[in-house]
């Protein structure tokens, strides 16, 4: 009787473990653009949106270019289950599994994205797609999000691709999954660069441990051991957040970033401080009239954030017509960038330097792009993420996916004629009861 019980129990004791790992909440290191003071309740209204806490450290740290030496190996830890950790396996390789839950997502039309695949004569033996991403605690999201990953890596070309992902030590088998992904990724002949950190962006300078991270994610580009496997002219950066992203958005934001000829491509990305979505890395994005994508009151409320562009004309206008438009920075929870700047050690993530504006690494990223004339910028309004699955679908039913946009009657994709001089002023938003405009270039080396 006791070992028919038992034959019960191990099953279903596994089944139980699964599903509260679904549930369990998640804290996000890759939650990077926003800011440390913001975690807005998910039901609170707009206008009380949280004040910047003026407790948060202003200890100017200047991050260099990368150097940092990884060892690409997978933690040895454990907390999932053999069968768990199969299953989310399963559910990252196989895009029609149905054993977990995931936001569900459109094929693309195959037509529209193919050239992407096709390998240049003159950069045959360089991967041309470089995946990068930070992530902890987030192992429900897995099979959405690197699931679209493992989906575009087949769809560009295995060996056009590597993928970089750095996981913040997390406790909810993050790690394990990731770690165990790797013979899945040998077999289909993807690089593929894995690493564990315990840099804790809660602790001290929270910008400069957050650039850190991303910097590792990019390591292998200018790792001396590494780099020759890139092209400076050819390799491609495609460094999303913890977002649920569908295959046709990675491909979106490559495609527009191509027929641009842009430097730099993002999504917009959305969350839920109410019923309604409101557009979430508006402490990163500056559009070209160096403005916040919204206003935001001294008093920190947030009711004009259905508003956005209020002062900025053109930018609106492609927005209601489902059109890229220049800003001056973005990262909306995905990024497309060259890594021309990258392998060449131009730029990397940083912190604020003394006497520069608090501000996100993103945004930072992007000044000194403009800097070392990387400005072509551009934000696609048809790539709208949230970083749930349940919430992804709400975005996706209220912004629309993006086959739907580029299969409307009369769409066509605009080309933008770019500014290629950045906006004499962006705004500065150390706290929102201190905001103001500063020379965009404050405090760049040479200036």
């Amino acid at each position: 009787m006791s070992r028919r019980l038992l034959v019960f129990l191990l099953p279903a004791g596994g089944l139980l473990l699964l599903a509260l790992t679904l549930w369990l909440g998640r804290e996000r290191i890759s939650s990077i653009p926003r800011p440390s003071f913001w975690s807005p309740a998910k039901t609170a209204p707009a206008s009380q949106a949280p004040a910047v806490s003026s407790s948060r450290p202003h200890t100017p740290v200047t991050v260099a270019t990368p150097t940092l030496t990884v060892s690409y190996h997978a933690s040895s830890s454990g907390v999932l289950p053999q069968e768990t950790k199969a299953a989310y396996v399963n559910a990252i390789m196989n895009s029609e599994a149905k054993t977990l839950p995931r936001l569900q997502c459109p094929h693309p039309d195959a037509s529209r994205y193919q050239y992407l695949a096709e390998q240049e004569d003159a950069v045959a033996e360089s991967i041309r797609y470089f995946i990068a991403l930070d992530l902890r605690q987030c192992i429900s999201l897995l099979p959405r999000l690197l699931g679209s990953v493992i989906e575009a890596i087949r769809f560009l070309g295995p060996r056009n691709c590597a993928l970089s992902i750095i996981e913040g030590n997390s406790n909810d088998g993050t790690g394990e999954v990731l770690a165990a992904l790797r013979p899945e990724l040998d077999a289909l002949t993807t690089t593929y660069y894995f690493e564990t950190s315990d840099i804790n962006p809660k602790e001290g300078d929270r910008i400069q441990k957050l650039a850190q991270l991303r910097n590792m994610a990019l390591q292998p580009l200018v790792d001396d051991t590494e780099a020759a496997k890139f092209s400076a002219k050819n390799t491609t950066v495609v460094f999303l957040n913890d977002v649920a992203i569908c295959l046709e958005d990675i491909l979106e934001l490559i495609h527009q970033k191509r027929i641009l000829g842009a430097d730099m491509t993002c999504a917009m990305d959305w969350t839920y401080v109410g019923p309604d979505p409101t557009f979430y890395d508006v402490w990163i994005a500056r559009g070209m009239n160096g403005d916040s994508f919204f206003e935001i009151p001294a008093d920190g409320n947030w009711d004009s954030a259905w508003n956005l562009f209020w002062n900025n004309p053109s930018a609106q206008q492609r927005l209601l017509r489902h059109q890229p438009f220049q800003v001056f920075s973005c990262w909306n929870g995905a990024a497309v960038f060259t890594a021309t700047p990258i392998i060449d050690r131009t730029i990397a993530f940083r912190a604020h330097r003394e006497g520069e504006c608090l501000q996100g690494e993103p945004q930072l990223l992007c000044k000194d792009m403009w800097f070392h004339g990387y400005g072509k910028i551009a934000a696609v309004p048809t790539v709208n993420l949230e970083y749930s699955n349940d919430n992804g679908k709400k975005i996706k039913e209220a912004k629309g996916y993006v086959s739907h946009w580029v299969s409307t009657p009369g769409h066509q994709d605009e080309t933008i004629e770019w500014q290629l001089e950045p906006p004499e002023k962006v705004k500065c938003i150390p706290k929102y009861e201190n905001q103001f405009f500063e020379a965009w270039n404050s405090t760049q080396p040479g200036t």
